[in-house]
Parts: structure tokens; C-alpha cells; sequence
């Protein structure tokens, strides 16, 4: 079995939606309404398998306060991180597993992490997105 079949075996294990899936890019677009989670993008890239979830735009005149603020967050975040695009403007939370021996309550405990940064930090990441 491959990879990219492994994972889409998983993701309908944790009964996530597939929204869109390109087995040729090995890429998946999923969701979970209930966990907040909407257009996050997996993509398997071996060696490794990648989680990234857009957020928000910063501001124009963001002023270091949210990225100082992003990255202390980042220490209490079990998996994954907040990161910047090449672009330095959007934030995105982004995960990397390895995939060679990647189980489903791996790739579960990222979404999960995922999940839950979503529901203790929706206030500041509205707050920050208008800003």
C-alpha cells in the first residue's frame, strides 16, 4: 500500500471529510466542522507528510506584538507550529511527520493539537487577523 493510500485509510478512520485529494501531488484537502478545522492541507512528501492550516492575513501594519504573541503560543502548542509564508504575511499552523512509520493516533494527535489550539486561542487569532 502507498503512503498516500495509508493516509487517505487513516483520515477516514478519524473520519475527516475529504474534500479534495490529487494522488499524483499527493496532496489531500480535508475538514471537520467540529473541530474547526476547514481547508487544511495534507501533503505527502516523503520522506516526510505535511499539515498546514491557513489562519489569517497579518495586518499591513502589524507591529511585532502578534508575532511575539504567535511564537510564545507556539510553546504550548503539543504539535505543530505557527509559521509565516514566503510571503511573511500569512500565518499558517504547520506540522511535519515522519511518514516511513507514521500510525493513524500520530497523524490524530497532530489534528488533534490543531483542534485544540483552534478552540482555546479563537479569540486572539480574530483579534489578530483585524488588527
Amino acid at each position: 500500500m502507498s503512503h498516500f493510500d495509508r493516509v487517505k485509510d487513516y483520515l477516514m478512520e478519524l473520519e475527516y471529510s475529504i474534500i479534495k485529494e490529487d494522488s499524483a501531488s499527493g496532496i489531500f484537502i480535508i475538514e471537520s466542522a467540529e473541530d474547526g478545522i476547514q481547508n487544511l492541507v495534507i501533503g505527502v512528501a516523503e520522506p516526510i507528510l505535511i499539515i498546514e492550516q491557513f489562519l489569517f492575513d497579518l495586518p499591513e501594519q502589524s507591529n511585532g506584538e502578534i508575532c511575539k504573541s504567535l511564537l510564545i503560543k507556539n510553546r504550548d502548542i503539543v504539535h505543530g507550529a505557527f509559521v509565516l509564508d514566503e510571503s511573511g504575511r500569512k500565518v499558517i499552523f504547520r506540522d511535519t511527520l515522519q511518514i516511513e512509520n507514521l500510525d493513524a493516533n500520530e497523524l490524530e494527535g497532530s489534528l488533534a493539537s490543531l483542534s485544540i489550539l483552534l478552540s482555546e486561542y479563537t479569540d486572539e487569532i480574530i483579534s489578530f487577523s483585524k488588527n
